[in-house]
Formats: structure tokens, sequence, C-alpha cells
């Protein structure tokens, strides 16, 4: 297995356009192509394309469709993996897919799995089933969307030996629509996932005010495995990026090994 090298990760924390999928992706478009040649991997916020919606008629698009394409082609022209999340329909059911887009044109999904019922997401999206892990630069890397940053058995990382990071996932990433009222339990949760997990941890939120008028601060951030902020974004448009070193999480996993300390289990998905 590749050891991990250094990477570098942008945040994209924008202000998605309401409904409007061709605006969003030339704005979008325009904030990723800012850290064009200097990124390993950027990161766009959860349903990117057309904010977080309940309207599935009017947001989701097929996996053939021009947003899936636009993502593959922006991906390959700025030669970095791109992350994000847009409403998919496949079939009869629509899903809040996360896309792990890199520059050759292959992918990784990863339909979120714990729908905001407070919003009556679970109502009309359908849940998903695997927790897939990808890998860039030696890097083990959990992509996630939002209200999952909330369960921790969901997200409990494990030793894996063979891993070169002795770990399961080296990195959790969670991309998110996360309102401007619940921004402490963000900001907390992120730390939280980081210390449990001895893994460094990325938020990425919108900005602006949503069609349902609610506001979005932004917070996007960057947390290393003692919880302590690489990175804070404020509550406006910005493009950031930051470049992860393997040696601190590799030098606090041999000196504080908990997970020697975890209790284990299972999870049964219904």
């Amino acid at each position: 297995m590749q050891a991990l090298s250094p990477l570098t990760i942008s945040l994209v924390q924008g202000a998605t356009r309401w409904h409007d999928a061709p605006a969003n992706r030339a704005y979008y478009g325009e904030l990723v192509r800012r850290v064009a040649g200097h990124s390993d991997l950027i990161v766009l916020p959860e349903t990117f394309l057309s904010g977080f919606s309940n309207d599935t008629s009017a947001s989701a698009e097929s996996m053939d469709g021009e947003g899936v394409a636009w993502l593959r082609a922006l991906a390959a022209e700025v030669d970095a993996v791109l992350c994000g999340s847009l409403a998919i329909r496949e079939g009869g059911t629509v899903y809040n897919r996360l896309l792990w887009m890199c520059p050759d044109g292959s992918h990784v999904a990863y339909d979120k799995r714990h729908l905001f019922r407070m919003a009556g997401e679970h109502t009309r999206y359908g849940s998903g089933r695997e927790r897939p892990i990808v890998e860039l630069k030696g890097w083990r890397i959990l992509p996630q969307v939002c209200y999952d940053l909330r369960f921790p058995v969901w997200l409990r990382n494990t030793r894996l030996e063979s891993a070169p990071g002795g770990m399961a996932y080296d990195l959790a990433l969670f991309v998110a629509n996360w309102p401007a009222p619940r921004r402490q339990p963000w900001r907390t949760l992120l730390r939280a996932r980081a210390i449990e997990n001895l893994s460094y941890v990325i938020g990425v939120n919108r900005v602006g005010v949503d069609g349902n008028e609610l506001p979005y601060a932004g917070d996007s951030a960057v947390i290393d495995p003692l919880g302590e902020p690489l990175v804070e974004l404020g509550a406006q448009e910005q493009v950031v990026s930051v470049r992860l070193d393997p040696a601190p999480l590799l030098a606090h996993r041999e000196r504080f090994p908990a997970w020697m300390d975890a209790d284990e289990f299972g999870l049964k998905l219904d």
C-alpha cells in the first residue's frame, strides 16, 4: 500500500443558488477554478446544485444528467478530485448522493445514511446502506453528508493494521447544509468526531440564505486529531486550502492508542 503523503485540500464555502442548477454550475465552477493546479481534493457543500430541498421533482437529476457530467468534466479540467453531494434520482427513489469524482472520470458514490427527519428528508429520500472508504495519496478517507455527523456509532473508526495509517480511515469528511441556528452543535461535533476517532476531520458548509429563509453561517473547518482547528472559515464565501501532514496524525496514534481500549461492536443495517 502507498504510504501517506502530504495532502492539499481546498474547502469551497459558497452561497448556493436556490433550485438553479445552471447558475450553481457557473458559480461553483468559478470558485473551484481558483485553486486549479494547487489541490489534490476540492470539497463542495451538500446539494450544491440545488440547495437542501425536499422538492425532489425540482432538484433531482439522474446519473446521466448535466450535473454529474459537469462534475466529471470539471474534475478533469482542474486535475483534482471533486467531492460534494447532489440530489440523484435512481429508479423511483431520490438519494442525497455524495460523489467522489476523480480526474480520470471514475467515481465513488455514497448515499446519505441518516436522513434529517425534522425537515421531512426521510419521507422523500432513500437512505444509504454502504459506508465506502476512498483512498487518495495513501490516505483513507470516509466521506459523509451533514446529519451523519450526529451518529458516532456509524462513524466509529477501527484498527486496521494493513492500512498505512494503521486505522480504517485517516480523515472523515462532511459536506453540509447546516443552518446557523444549530452552528454550535456543528462546531462541537466536528471536534468530537476527530478526537474520538484519532482522525483529521473536515466539514464544508454553505453560507447565505436558502429558499426556505434558513440562514447559514458557514463555519467550515479542518480539525486535527486532538480536536484543534487548523482552519476555521467565517460566514462569507471563502475558498481556502490546507496541507495535511500525516506525521502528527501517526505520532498521535502511536503515543495515544485509545483504539486499544475501544469496545467491539457491529452494525445491523435495516
